[in-house]
């Protein structure tokens, strides 16, 4: 078998060791072997760095395991082409597994060029990554206390959500903190509404008439505090990523283009697969790395499943936000484009096959650095006569005709 890297190293990341196995091609064609064990510990990882520039290895492999492997490779990746690689991609023979042989597996893998990296943005998209990924979390984290305080609201048969569309809104907000101030009066309570809210009052008064106890109270006020200190957080997390992302202003522009993509969807996305597509050979290498395309599972001549791969599923689930809100939208060709295969696959698929497209055209725009172009709600009729136009005049020269078309305003 071919030997690609002569000189390279493979390693096997636990949580408190890493074992690294180097293995260096002699003029004679004889294989030399050292194993290292280090510590996880920033000292440790600096003596791995310092023994590979000893060896004069530049190539270095490693598994994703969980997120031990980070700091390994942020330390080593200054001067060095690190290769990542998914663990289900190199499963070695079962029965023999050990540290020590796993390391050995990774570099010989490596050292004939069998390994394929997986897709690891720069730095400062990585940055980006982990910030918004965080704000997911809290905006997860904001939704379920929500849920809670409404939970609590009716469990003190307080109904202010059948009549108020926003509890946490500034009428909402005004009526919770009488309430954790001890205000019982339904009337009083209701007095606190405004805008058009004033409207409901006799609703809100059989709304607000409840029966609050103490620690209801309590508990109302520990999820206010809570919902203020995410919101609040989050302010801070929207802050620190517009300062990251001065440097892709265009890009961001570019993405904000397309339909159903905003200011927040725009962000997540270009954290997650960055801007420059020459990363990925074509867009259905991008899509089976997202994993929102068909998988390809065959035996014996016969396809047994196509449904989607795992893949980056912080990636899908942005896109199948955006397919949701297009889903809602009747004035582009991609909401059309949905409403069609809605009728004939059912809502769930329709939804994956338009975030399949949305990526494409992510991709597109992007490699092409021009804004996404609007083909109209119409256009899938225009196709449609058009090919049924081209049907009807094959058939009619095969029975002999010749055909002549011409608008009907003419004629």
């Amino acid at each position: 078998m071919r030997v690609v890297y002569e000189r390279c190293c493979g390693l096997d990341i636990h949580k408190k060791s890493v074992v690294a196995c180097v293995l260096i091609m002699l003029e004679t064609g004889e294989v030399q072997r050292y194993l290292r064990t280090f510590s996880t510990m920033t000292a440790g990882l600096f003596a791995l760095a310092d023994w590979l520039e000893s060896l004069q290895v530049t190539v270095v492999a490693m598994e994703s395991t969980g997120v031990y492997w980070r700091p390994v490779f942020h330390l080593l990746e200054e001067g060095r082409t690190i290769i990542l690689v998914n663990a289900q991609h190199m499963k070695a023979v079962p029965g023999r597994k050990t540290a020590i042989k796993d390391s050995e597996w990774i570099a010989d893998l490596l050292r004939h060029g069998l390994l394929r990296a997986s897709f690891i943005p720069p730095a400062p998209l990585r940055e980006l990554r982990d910030l918004t990924r965080y704000r997911k979390t809290l905006i997860q984290e904001r939704t379920q206390e929500i849920n809670r305080l409404q939970k609590v609201l009716e469990t003190a048969n307080v109904k202010l959500a059948a009549v108020v569309s926003d509890v946490l809104g500034k009428s909402g907000q005004a009526m919770l903190d009488a309430l954790v101030r001890g205000t019982t009066d339904a009337d009083a309570l209701a007095d606190l509404a405004l805008g058009r809210l004033r409207k409901k009052l006799p609703e809100l008064r059989e709304a607000l008439d409840g029966r609050v106890q103490t620690h209801h109270r309590l508990l109302l006020k520990h999820i206010l505090d809570h919902i203020h200190f995410l919101e609040g957080t989050l302010e801070q997390l929207q802050g620190e990523m517009e300062e990251r992302l001065n440097p892709f202003e265009e890009a961001m522009e570019l993405l904000m283009s397309i339909p159903g993509i905003g200011a927040s969807a725009a962000t997540a996305i270009l954290a997650e697969i960055g801007e420059d597509m020459t990363r990925f050979p074509s867009d259905k290498h991008l899509a089976s790395w997202a994993g929102i395309c068909p998988g390809n599972k065959q035996s014996g001549g016969k396809r047994l499943s196509g449904k989607i791969t795992k893949g980056n599923t912080m990636l899908r689930a942005i896109l199948a936000e955006i397919a949701w809100v297009l889903a809602h939208m009747k004035d582009n060709y991609l909401s059309a484009r949905y409403h069609r295969l809605a009728r004939r696959i059912g809502k769930n698929k329709a939804a994956m096959a338009l975030a399949h497209k949305v990526l494409v055209i992510i991709y597109h725009v992007l490699s092409t650095r021009k804004p996404y172009y609007e083909l109209g709600a119409d256009y899938l009729q225009q196709q449609d006569q058009a090919r049924l136009t081209q049907r009807s005049v094959r058939q009619l020269e095969a029975l002999g005709y010749k055909v002549t078309l011409a608008p009907q305003e003419a004629a």
